[in-house]
Order: C-alpha cells, then sequence, then structure tokens
C-alpha cells in the first residue's frame, strides 16, 4: 500500500520523449538567387519561457555582446490531470515477461491514464525564422502525434502515447524605441495521453491454483481422523509442450469414435490427445486403431483431415496451463481407516499424537 517506495520514472521519460520530439529543427537563409547562406540548427532547453523574456528584456540592447542568440524554444510541463475517458478496469491484470528472466511472468495491474500539459515556446528575431520553425511542426499534428515509449524496463512496456496539439498563439513586441529587441514569440499547447504504473511485484507471479484437496472427517474436533479424501487436479485441454505423436492415417468426421493412427504405438490408454483444437480421451487402442472420446471437457468435435498432426497431453502439459486457458478437472476419491490426520504445514498425513504435539508447541 501507500509508502512502499518504488520509482518507475514515468513522468521523466514522458518529458524527455516530448522535448524529443523537436530536437533536431533548424532554419535556412538564403540569397537573392535561392542559395542557401546559413543553416542555423534551433537550440531547445527545458525552462520556462519568463526566465528567457526576463534575460531579454535586462539586455534589450540590440548592441549587447552578450544578448541571448535568436531563434532558440523551450518548453515545460504546466499541468498534470487524471483522464476518466481511458479509465480500465481497476482491477484488471496483465501478464509480462521479466526482461532480464524470460521464464518469469509478472501480473502487473493495468495502468493508470493521465494527461501532462506542456507549452512549447518559441522565439525569434525575424517572422520568417518563426514560420520556418511553425511551419515543420504543424503538419506532423492531426492533431495528435503518436510516441514510442518504454515506460517500465524491468517489463519492456512500451506504449505509443499521443501528443495533442491543443492551441496556436503568437506575441509581437512592436513597443519600445529603435535600440529595444524585437521578440516574436509563438506559444503551442500540447496535452501527452501518458500511463502510471503501480510497483513491479519481485519474484516470479504465482500462478493458476491447480489442485485442490479436501478431506472429510467424522467428527468436529480438529484430532479426528479424515475418513475420506478428495483431490480435484486441473487437466489442460491443449498441448502446450509440443509433443507430437504421429498423425492421423484418415480422415474423420465429428461422431467418429474409432480413427486410425500412423501407428499406434506411439500411445497410451486412457490417455488424452488433440488434433486441432477438439481434446480426445483414449480409452482403448487397437493396432493402429483409437477408440476414443470425442469433445472431450466441453471441446468441440469437428471433422478432421488426414494427415493431420496429433499432439499427446499429459502432465506436463497440465503444469503449463495458464490462468486465461480453457481447462477441465480431474478428480480422484480416497478412503482412510488409518487413523491418521493431514498436516498441512508438511503436507504429509501424521499419526495423531504427532499433530497434538504440533498443535501445543
Amino acid at each position: 500500500m501507500l509508502g512502499t517506495y518504488y520509482y518507475n520514472e514515468i513522468f521523466r521519460k514522458t518529458v524527455v520523449a516530448f522535448g524529443t520530439i523537436f530536437n533536431n529543427l533548424d532554419i535556412r537563409h538564403t540569397d537573392s538567387s535561392g542559395n542557401v547562406t546559413s543553416v542555423i540548427k534551433v537550440p531547445l532547453s527545458y525552462a520556462p519561457i519568463q526566465k528567457f523574456l526576463a534575460r531579454i528584456e535586462q539586455q534589450s540592447d540590440i548592441g549587447s555582446k552578450n544578448a541571448i542568440t535568436l531563434p532558440r524554444m523551450s518548453f515545460e510541463m504546466t499541468s498534470l490531470n487524471y483522464d476518466p475517458s481511458r479509465k480500465g478496469t481497476v482491477t484488471k491484470q496483465f501478464k509480462a515477461f521479466n526482461k532480464s528472466n524470460k521464464t518469469e511472468v509478472k501480473k502487473v495491474f493495468m495502468p493508470v491514464p493521465y494527461n501532462m500539459g506542456f507549452e512549447l515556446n518559441i522565439m525569434t528575431k525575424l517572422n520568417e525564422d518563426a514560420l520556418q520553425i511553425i511551419e515543420q511542426i504543424l503538419p506532423y499534428f492531426q492533431p495528435a502525434y503518436n510516441v514510442s515509449v518504454k515506460l517500465i524496463d524491468e517489463i519492456g512496456e512500451r506504449k505509443d502515447i499521443p501528443v495533442v496539439l491543443e492551441s496556436i498563439s503568437m506575441r509581437d513586441d512592436y513597443d519600445g524605441d529603435f535600440n529595444k529587441r524585437r521578440v516574436l514569440l509563438y506559444t503551442l499547447q500540447f496535452k501527452v495521453k501518458t500511463y502510471l504504473y503501480g510497483p513491479i511485484p519481485a519474484g516470479k507471479t504465482p500462478g493458476v491454483i491447480k489442485k485442490v484437496q479436501v478431506d472429510y472427517h467424522t467428527e468436529a474436533s480438529k484430532k479426528s481422523p479424515r475418513s475420506m479424501r478428495y483431490i480435484g487436479k486441473a487437466s489442460a485441454t491443449k498441448n502446450y509442450t509440443g509433443t507430437q505423436a504421429g498423425t492421423l492415417a484418415g480422415s474423420i468426421e465429428a461422431d467418429t469414435t474409432n480413427i486410425s493412427v500412423s501407428d499406434g504405438s506411439l500411445f497410451l490408454e486412457q490417455s488424452r490427445i488433440t488434433i486441432n483444437d477438439e481434446l480426445m480421451f483414449i480409452s482403448k487402442i487397437i493396432n493402429n486403431n483409437l477408440v476414443v472420446s470425442r469433445g472431450y471437457e466441453n471441446t468441440t468435435a469437428v471433422s478432421h483431415i488426414a494427415s493431420t498432426a496429433i499432439f499427446v497431453v499429459d502432465v506436463q502439459d497440465d503444469i503449463l496451463i495458464e490462468s486465461e486457458d480453457d481447462f477441465g478437472f480431474d478428480g480422484s476419491t480416497e478412503f482412510f481407516s488409518d487413523g491418521k490426520i493431514f498436516n498441512p504445514t508438511s503436507g504429509q498425513d501424521i499419526d495423531p499424537w504427532l499433530w497434538l504435539k504440533i498443535l501445543m508447541k
């Protein structure tokens, strides 16, 4: 909760991305023949415009050798607001791989949308210079320009951030005597639609619960032995490991339960296979013929053509089930008469006297 330190540097990255858009502009002067006589790269800095204007007013003499060189551009962040129009589900999460460990999956809450306001100021001495700069900017904003920003380095989360041009204003100071410098000021207002992320969980994110055990007791006491146990396990409905076991020897229809395969020795009875998106259960094997239950675990039985690949679905696939995937359940029931009690700490069945000793500690 609040008080847990984390810093994703998202505001800083967004500011840098915004400035990068305008960091390579230049203006060119030509002679009467149209030949380029000078190329000036326009300096860009992060600073409030008031600082530059104050300095220009303090050094307003056009003959001063230390006057600020124009043209010049500056930008600054001016506002920060929550954007309800882009709000997502508060509890929704997405999964991402750890950048340094591709086998480690992290679950991260969806980001929170915020709008950052920016002001870009363009200061020039000549109106022609200002128009050159403006014309190099405006065609890209209709009214938005997308910038790809890597917001979270740890999981490599990259998003396209829209930069929206909202308004343009111009200021031209003609007042003053002939010794005062003229400053043309164009101000462009932008809205940047960024996203904020919470803390990234450390370590590997726990996966889906794949096994449930329920013990039934004949008495209500904690010391009473379990008499029956039910274990439910999640079972995969598709192949995750890529383990292929032959192909179909001929085409089959949606109601065919005796299917011919290229090699029956590659399969086991009481096991699962998948053909395309259909899961089947093998009840019996006769040479190269499999007797199967079609549309197993609520999958859909459909027709399949000859030479279609057949994949084995086993316990290795059960381990790789993802939380968003469809999966079935494999349940088993066991009865006991040994008088033992299940210890959830060790995960083992122990004698009642040892369980009582553990409770008294």
